[in-house]
């Protein structure tokens, strides 16, 4: 491992991260909130300097050409860590704490939504704005954002691609990872501009209409209304953002194969796509029927609220269009099925992945045909292909890591807290980057009366569960750290 490589890397990173931080300036401005300007100047004085430092470390001229798979899986983990304390900044000029404010950060930089806010009026516009944005910037990726606007990453960036989004397959949709990660930027703008005109279109206030959909797109859920969706009792926005909900949570080189090559054939050919469909479906017309049973006014509503949430779940977007904290038990049973699945690989969404489940199911089934024919070969495939054994192991080791990380997490909590919602749900929640639970923790509730040490932990399920545990585990190797010259 060579330190020079990681610095200068990081430097990189947080010189142009300090740059995107005096963008909510914009927003003081037109909203004539000149007197916070301040936190955002400060913030992005203090990365960029940071990331000067940083650059002459490890060499100004630096192009990473050499960079190890070890180094970019560092540089990696420690840019979600550094931007993310970067982000934190200006929330201390708010009245947060140190550890509230990088809770918040990381929250919505990893897209999971969670927050430790109890009062939204204490906050300005350009406070809701940088909390969106955020989530918008880690929707798509950090390093997948840098790999796509920066030239020092024209070579390297394959190794810190793969390892921001290590899904079971390398997908790309062009020969280079540079244009495959502007392709895919290119897609996630459009749809989000889109979303922005359509909220516009159903009434939402422009400010609203953009927050909203720079975090539905990133499949995030930090609204600038305390109350998410519901709060503005506009059955047009409910409807528009499940449909952007149900895209952040799709594949988007299959989109952009849609959208750009005109490919629909692509999309529904996917097995990953029709099982991601199908699952959807299936859990929203049970907890529609749920929802009937238990008294819930109008089926018109019930059929709305069962599909919004079902995606807002399973997409770990985590808006809420009803306080589902409210809802029955089984009712709330159905959305914690949907935590444990996740979006689609190369989507926005965070959990364990739908591809992943599939492969799951598609495992156990031949396990059992196995028992039956035991000198059968029986091949695994997904989408008429057959997949490797080594891309076999790692899913089945990242399932297992998953469940072994979800329940030390989720024991340790329940102690803390003494609650065993807070403890299974609240890990489901973190590590999944869903955001809202049940309980306390719920999409009224909030994360701020939680202890130190339980905010904590779910910081670190945060970060692990946005990386996919991958280059967390690699660096539980004493081999990882191995030094270079």
């Amino acid at each position: 491992m060579k330190l020079s490589n990681i610095a200068g890397a990081l430097g990189i990173i947080l010189t142009a991260f300090g740059i995107i931080l005096l963008t909510p300036i914009i927003v003081a401005l037109l909203a004539h909130e000149q007197q916070f300007i301040m936190p955002f100047v400060v913030a992005s004085g203090c990365s960029v300097a940071l990331g000067l430092m940083f650059q002459k470390y490890g060499g100004w001229s630096r192009n990473f050409d050499d960079l190890r798979r070890t180094e970019g899986l560092l540089i990696v983990t420690l840019a979600w860590v550094v931007t993310a304390a970067a982000g934190a900044v200006p929330y201390l000029f708010f009245g947060l704490n140190p550890l509230d404010a990088y809770f918040e950060s990381v929250s919505g930089i990893t897209t999971t939504g969670a927050t430790i806010l109890i009062d939204f009026s204490l906050y300005p516009k350009c406070f809701f704005f940088w909390r969106s944005l955020t989530q918008w910037l880690g929707g798509m990726g950090i390093i997948v954002l840098f790999v796509a606007i920066l030239p020092q990453f024209a070579v390297a960036g394959r190794q810190m691609f793969f390892a921001e989004a290590p899904g079971p397959t390398e997908e790309k949709v062009t020969p280079r990872i540079t244009q495959t990660a502007k392709a895919l930027w290119l897609v996630y703008f459009l749809l989000t501009v889109l979303e922005i005109i359509c909220l516009r279109l159903s009434g939402l206030p422009f400010f609203d209409a953009v927050c909203n959909s720079l975090t539905t797109m990133a499949a995030g859920g930090f609204s600038p209304h305390p109350q998410s969706i519901m709060g503005y009792g506009n059955s047009a926005v409910v409807w528009v953002v499940t449909g952007f909900m149900f895209l952040a949570g799709s594949n988007f080189a299959l989109q952009y194969r849609l959208l750009i090559h005109f490919s629909p054939k692509s999309l529904l050919r996917n097995e990953e796509f029709r099982f991601y469909a199908g699952i959807i479906l299936t859990a929203a017309i049970l907890l529609c029927i749920v929802l009937v049973n238990s008294g819930n006014p109008g089926l018109a509503d019930s059929i709305r609220d069962s599909l919004f949430q079902i995606i807002s779940i399973i997409t770990t977007a985590g808006f809420s269009s009803a306080d589902f904290a409210l809802w029955s038990v089984a009712a709330q049973t159905i959305l914690f099925t949907m935590m444990l699945v996740g979006g689609c690989a190369g989507s926005a969404g965070g959990g364990v992945k739908v591809i992943r489940v599939l492969f799951g199911f598609k495992y156990l089934r031949r396990e059992i045909s196995q028992i039956i024919h035991p000198q059968a070969v029986l091949p695994l495939k997904i989408d008429h292909k057959s997949v490797p054994n080594d891309v076999q192991r790692q899913i089945l080791g990242f399932l297992l890591f998953y469940l072994v990380l979800a329940t030390i997490s989720g024991l340790m909590v329940t102690i803390i807290e003494g609650d065993g919602t807070v403890g299974l749900v609240g890990t489901a929640a973190t590590i999944g980057n869903i955001g809202p639970g049940f309980g306390s923790i719920g999409p009224m509730g909030s994360f701020g009366t939680l202890s130190p040490l339980t905010k904590i932990i779910f910081i670190i399920n945060m970060i692990v569960g946005r990386l996919e545990l991958i280059p967390f585990l690699a660096m539980l190797h004493p081999d990882f750290w191995v030094r270079r010259k």
